[in-house]
């Protein structure tokens, strides 16, 4: 029996264990993949990543060894591979409440559940043109996990959000030519990245939309744009396609467990506290009035869910918060 099971292993899943920690608990983190580090772990590995305090820059990959690192002084079980599939929470007569939380592997126990399962099961949006799939193993991308295969390669990258612009500025400086391909004049991304972007030696091709793709049997050398409302048509040679479209996300089985949710969001209160006693929500996840969807945002609730979740297993659990230069002094 655990005090705190938190599904989800992603930044802040692992911030809030390292809380939990702190607070002396007792933790286990489950989650469906096989490593830690959530959406920024697997899908954004190199990227950079700017809103994380004290960060000016840093990749998902490093800021995921980070959290690992914070987290070795506690003794947390992690349980990878395993999927979550159902909650049950009981009340039995001669003890406190405690939850079943059934997984493709096993069944385990605990007093309360944070979820930090950021958006879930994520599959990227895809170029929907003839021979798309037929490249996807070679140079057509979705996401990035290793910078240096676009080493003094042209690349073209599609998109306008801030994914897509923030892809096109780490590769600048790696690769011998950017281009970054946009439906629309204007850009989705954020203003300083956009000017930093106009700034810079990436060649902006807009408003265009990717109307076929030419290359051999292995790879795709050519994009054909077509210039929106127009007949006008470009051809673009490049080594490398990085396609940005975002990606689409379900929260799965969690929508079977009883919780209140809003899209692919669970709603809770100022206590970060679902409608079921007990289970707590924290980062993408979660949703309530004014909610800033940022890591950053997540790593602030992590602290406020642990403290809530302990005092809801032990309502006289009111040891306040304590600094952690004190905590450690002496390490």
């Amino acid at each position: 029996m655990y005090d705190i099971t938190i599904i989800g292993g992603g930044p802040v899943g692992l911030f809030a264990a390292f809380y939990a920690g702190m607070r002396q608990a007792k933790i286990k983190v489950i989650d469906s993949l096989e490593n830690l580090g959530g959406q920024p772990g697997h899908l954004y590995a190199e990227k950079l990543i700017y809103d994380i305090p004290a960060y000016p820059a840093i990749s998902g990959q490093e800021l995921t060894e980070n959290l690992i690192k914070q987290l070795e002084r506690f003794n947390t079980s992690f349980c990878l591979g395993e999927e979550a599939l159902r909650i049950d929470r009981f009340e039995p007569e001669v003890d406190v409440p405690y939850f079943e939380i059934e997984t493709t592997s096993t069944i385990h126990y605990s007093r309360s559940i944070i979820i930090a399962a950021g958006n879930g099961a994520f599959q990227p949006r895809r170029l929907n043109l003839e021979d798309s799939k037929k490249y996807e193993h070679s140079n057509l991308h979705y996401y990035v996990n290793n910078l240096e295969q676009f080493r003094d390669k042209v690349v073209a990258v599609c998109g306008g959000g801030d994914s897509a612009v923030d892809w096109a500025l780490t590769l600048e400086p790696i690769a011998k030519k950017v281009y970054i391909i946009h439906r629309r004049n204007k850009f989705r991304a954020l203003e300083h990245s956009v000017k930093l972007m106009e700034d810079s030696s990436i060649e902006i091709l807009t408003p265009y939309v990717p109307s076929n793709i030419e290359g051999d049997e292995s790879k795709l050398n050519k994009i054909i744009l077509n210039e929106s409302r127009t007949d006008n048509y470009l051809e673009l040679e490049v080594d490398n396609f990085i396609v940005n479209y975002g990606f689409s996300t379900s929260i799965g089985k969690i929508k079977s467990w009883g919780l209140e949710t809003k899209r692919n969001a669970i709603l809770v209160n100022q206590q970060l506290e679902t409608n079921i006693p007990g289970v707590y929500a924290i980062g993408d996840i979660a949703e309530y009035p004014g909610k800033v969807k940022i890591i950053a945002s997540g790593f602030g609730e992590a602290p406020q869910a642990i403290n809530n979740a302990l005092l809801y297993i032990d309502p006289e659990n009111t040891t306040p918060s304590v600094h952690s230069t004190s905590l450690f002094e002496g390490e």
